[in-house]
């Protein structure tokens, strides 16, 4: 089970996506656009290279912030972490973006995406440094997945869909997921159990290692992005502070068994075809 936000193979090798072309012709800046047109400045950025670092400039910030926001008593050590942890992301998304983008811009949707990855990032921050506060975790976690569906709806509407963009989008994801599942059991809201609602994504991918055949490109599957979005609010909904015990398993439990189903429909249909081709 994948979120996509546009045609892309669930999980491709690196330099397999089909864009080859990474020409990029510049744009001059319009330095007469009236104050506030920040978003609109970053379209307009000569590549989008340069606009993934403006970009990644303000994500850094917002995830020092953010895991400041939500760090339990060591707000500090949490900003620097979260910095890391956001440039170290950045610089391979970077990467991923300077091998197979085939756009001319950035778009505001990789930059939502960005920003989201910013807000992991601070997750991220509070699960090292011991758990944060409920409320302000919480708020970030919502956030984090509200902004989830505003990339790949701007991608459409901006023209802008690709591979790149439908695999950063995924991962952003994926380490969301496991980032919430394991706050929930850090902090005594589920048992282990729930590690197992943010593992999919890389087992899946451990697998993809032992049978290539599970790299090929999957259809796209309205199932498979509800899904995702059900794993995702289950997990957000052990972290709202009233939840209670039993709420949450009886969640975990629907979320779980939607996964199962998601993924084994994967690699039922990745396997016969495997045999077939």
């Amino acid at each position: 089970m994948f979120c996509d936000r546009g045609p892309m193979a669930a999980l491709y090798p690196p330099g397999q996506t089909g864009f080859h072309d990474l020409s990029e012709r510049p744009t001059n800046i319009d330095q007469s656009a009236p104050h506030g047109a920040g978003w609109s400045q970053i379209r307009r950025l000569k590549t989008p290279r340069t606009a993934f670092v403006a970009v990644s400039v303000v994500g850094l910030g917002l995830a020092a912030g953010a895991a400041s926001l939500v760090a339990d008593g060591t707000p500090d050590a949490a900003m620097q972490i979260g910095a890391g942890i956001f440039a170290l992301l950045a610089g391979v998304a970077g990467m991923g973006l300077a091998r197979d983008y085939p756009h001319s811009a950035l778009g505001l949707c990789n930059s939502v995406t960005l920003l989201r990855m910013s807000l992991a990032a601070a997750l991220v921050a509070a699960l090292v440094t011991g758990g944060g506060e409920a409320w302000p975790l919480f708020t970030v976690a919502a956030l984090a997945f509200a902004l989830d569906g505003v990339d790949g709806y701007l991608a459409r509407r901006e023209g802008l869909t690709s591979a790149f963009g439908a695999r950063f989008d995924m991962e952003v994801d994926s380490i969301l997921a496991l980032t919430l599942a394991a706050l929930a059991f850090q902090s005594g809201a589920a048992g282990a159990y729930v590690l197992l609602l943010g593992l999919p994504r890389y087992a899946f991918g451990a697998a993809a290692l032992i049978w290539p055949w599970m790299t090929a490109q999957l259809p796209e599957r309205f199932s498979r992005k509800v899904v995702c979005v059900i794993q995702i609010a289950v997990l957000l909904a052990m972290l709202f502070p009233p939840a209670g015990s039993p709420f949450t398993d009886i969640l975990a439990g629907v979320a779980a068994m939607a996964l199962i189903w998601s993924f084994w429909r994967d690699v039922d249909w990745l396997r016969r075809t495997a045999r077939t081709s």
